[in-house]
């Protein structure tokens, strides 16, 4: 089985003592297994805090974060590639120190809307870099995830594909595709066929309605996609993301374009989305039961 996750953006806009505790506590008393934490500023989170409520409440940590521009590891500019790098390798510490086990998010370029296609060049130092932070994370048995974004939010990996044959450039084996069905619903002719595609090199699921709201409400179709997971064999995360402008700050509200307030209570909607993505697998395994005896019965 699969740990549910829930990003901290549902209840939080920074990382202050207060805000830890609300985010971590909103989580477990959902019910939740895991609870991403956005690393807006590695330098401002008080480790030692965080990582005593994560097991007060007995709930795991991943780290996520999005470059910034004057830190892409993707640049031709050196001095931005070993700004990020820097990020990043903080990043590790944090993810390490909360106990985690899992670094992921748009960590291989800027977190923002280009102008140009991403350059060979670039591309290069975004290996190298991701290459280097693999290997020292592997020491700590901590995995890397790249999550594909759609395109106003990236120009080197908007799709599963692209992430996979980044991921074959880099060469190492604690790297993995991060899939979003809130990108995937842009950027994937198939959301199905991406998911089998990635198969055992897929390492976070991110559930992600349309409109960042409640699962459901919207226009993605998440049936297909669980039945996938199934299929699959599935069992790392499975987490929810929804962004809302009164909720998500100034800061990564920018980052992502939440300019309305889609929901307005975070623990009905985190609840909500528990339950959903909950049933949504189970029946997934129904399904895939009955085309497996209609199968067998067919042979016999």
């Amino acid at each position: 089985m699969p740990r549910y996750g829930v990003h901290a953006m549902v209840w939080v806009g920074a990382w202050s003592h207060a805000e830890a505790e609300r985010a971590i506590a909103c989580a477990a008393r959902a019910g939740y297994d895991l609870l991403e934490i956005p690393l807006l500023d590695p330098d401002k989170i008080d480790l030692a805090h965080t990582r005593t409520l994560l097991e007060l409440h007995n709930i795991k940590a991943a780290v996520s974060l999005g470059l910034p521009a004057e830190a892409d590891v993707s640049s031709v500019d050196l001095v931005e590639v070993r700004r990020g790098s820097a990020i990043l390798a903080k990043a590790l510490h944090a993810t390490t120190a909360l106990g985690g086990d899992y670094l992921g998010g748009v960590i291989y370029s800027a977190l923002k809307k280009y102008s140009r296609c991403a350059s060979p060049a670039g591309r290069a130092n975004a290996v190298a870099v991701i290459r280097d932070l693999a290997r020292e994370a592997r020491l700590a048995n901590i995995d890397i995830g790249l999550e594909a974004v759609n395109r106003y939010e990236t120009n080197l990996l908007n799709t599963g594909a692209q992430t996979l044959r980044f991921i074959d450039e880099v060469g190492e084996a604690n790297v993995f595709v991060h899939l979003d069905t809130f990108h995937m619903n842009i950027e994937e002719a198939d959301c199905v066929g991406v998911i089998e595609l990635c198969a055992e090199r897929l390492g976070y699921f991110h559930v992600n309605e349309n409109h960042r709201g409640y699962l459901g409400s919207g226009s993605i179709a998440f049936s297909p996609s669980f039945r996938a997971l199934r299929r699959i064999g599935y069992d790392r995360t499975i987490a929810f993301e929804a962004f809302s402008s009164s909720v998500a700050g100034e800061a990564l509200g920018a980052m992502v374009a939440a300019w309305r307030d889609v929901w307005s209570d975070s623990n009905d909607i985190a609840e909500h989305a528990l339950a959903f993505m909950r049933r949504e697998f189970a029946d997934a395994l129904r399904s895939e039961s009955l085309v497996s005896l209609g199968e067998r019965q067919r042979v016999g």
